[in-house]
């Protein structure tokens, strides 16, 4: 498998990306835990209009978040491992174990219950994060685990946002949806009509962020509709979408993620905190992550070779699959990013032990993923 050139780039940046990740995180949890909790804790709460500067990022900076993902799939199933559908089986496969057994478990102690609506928190998976640890690794890795990880997530996140799209919005506002779909085919006659200049899909993208706002569905499911409106052509160097991912790689990385993890894990913990990890809501995010994510991602990928719909790559063993698997257990962004959603009307001790438990079972899974992945690989 040749890992194309902006593979390697956007493989790098979320490297270097997951990195600086685990370090803002680290410090955003030690100065909400200092002597300016309250002024910390309290910047992030600051109104901005309508809106909290929290909110603006949860909704507006990761939207340009989704966006990335968006390009990144459709480059994926136009020219990358998802465009053969031998080899996309494999990562699809273990992406729907790994969403389906999680959620599976953590239904096992919360069904019935007032935190049963948390039951997307562990099918995500953190890309940045999971690609940082893998990197660790050094050359050790192979270009296929790199891929089949990387696909992974991909599809994983794309679950997730049809997770948020379908299970998290309450309300709806029909006029708002309806102005924000009337914008898209607007852009897809532009898209139909060969129009490749970026700006004015970014200002109907903007205006189409606001109308979705304003629906009740999630804003950020935008970003993704975006992406696959924006003119693919030939995937060179030269077309609107390239240029665009190219455009992102580094501010997602290395601004808009980095103020998503700032802004929600500046947690107050108390004492008492090690008590939230024994509710049902919690023992449910913490084994769906740690166990039901590698099972799901191993068992569903080994179904896939035995059904002979998809391969296992010869450079692969399944101990290496389960590792990758492992790794899928870093929940972190998208987690935390779906618990603010199934929680906003239960309060925030719900959302902190939610936040505790993810933090957790992501470093949890991010130290078994990377020992079991340094003794399997070889030097």
């Amino acid at each position: 498998m040749n890992a194309s050139r902006l593979f390697r780039e956007f493989f790098e940046s979320e490297k270097a990306g997951g990195l600086l990740l685990l370090l803002v995180t680290l410090l955003s949890l030690t100065l909400a835990n200092s002597p300016i909790q309250s002024g910390y804790i309290g910047f992030w709460e600051t109104p901005i209009g309508h809106h909290s500067i929290t909110h603006w990022i949860n909704d507006g900076l990761m939207t340009i978040f989704f966006l990335l993902i968006g390009l990144e799939l459709e480059r994926e199933l136009y020219g990358g491992e998802l465009s053969n559908i031998k080899n996309a089986t494999l990562p699809i496969f273990g992406a729907l174990g790994g969403m389906a057994v999680p959620a599976g478990i953590f239904l096992a102690f919360n069904f019935g219950t007032l935190t049963q609506n948390g039951a997307g928190i562990p099918m995500a998976t953190d890309i940045a994060f999971a690609i940082g640890i893998l990197s660790l690794l050094g050359n050790r890795v192979p270009t296929s685990l790199k891929i089949f990880l990387t696909a992974l997530a991909v599809i994983d996140d794309l679950g997730a946002i049809l997770v948020i799209a379908i299970f998290y919005t309450e309300t709806i506002s029909f006029l708002y949806l309806g102005l924000a779909f009337s914008i898209l085919g607007g852009l897809f006659i532009l898209n139909r009509r060969n129009v490749h200049n970026l700006i004015p899909y970014l200002i109907g993208g903007g205006l189409m962020w606001y109308c979705m706002l304003n629906s009740g569905v999630h804003a950020t499911i935008t970003g993704v509709l975006l992406a696959f409106i924006i003119p693919y052509g030939d995937g060179g160097k030269k077309t609107s979408s390239y240029r665009l991912q190219h455009a992102l790689h580094r501010p997602v990385a290395f601004v808009i993620l980095p103020l998503f993890a700032i802004a929600n894990t500046c947690i107050a913990i108390d004492n008492n905190w090690q008590e939230g990890l024994a509710h049902a809501n919690s023992i449910g995010i913490i084994a769906g992550l740690v166990l039901g994510k590698p099972i799901g991602i191993l068992l569903f990928a080994f179904i896939c070779v035995k059904l002979g719909i998809g391969s296992l790559p010869k450079d692969l063993q399944w101990k290496q699959i389960l590792g990758a698997g492992m790794l899928g257990g870093i929940g972190f962004t998208m987690s935390i990013f779906i618990t603010l959603l199934a929680f906003k009307n239960d309060g925030e001790d719900v959302i902190t032990y939610s936040k505790i438990a993810i933090l957790v079972a992501s470093f949890v899974s991010g130290t078994l993923g990377f020992l079991w992945l340094k003794m399997s690989l070889k030097k």
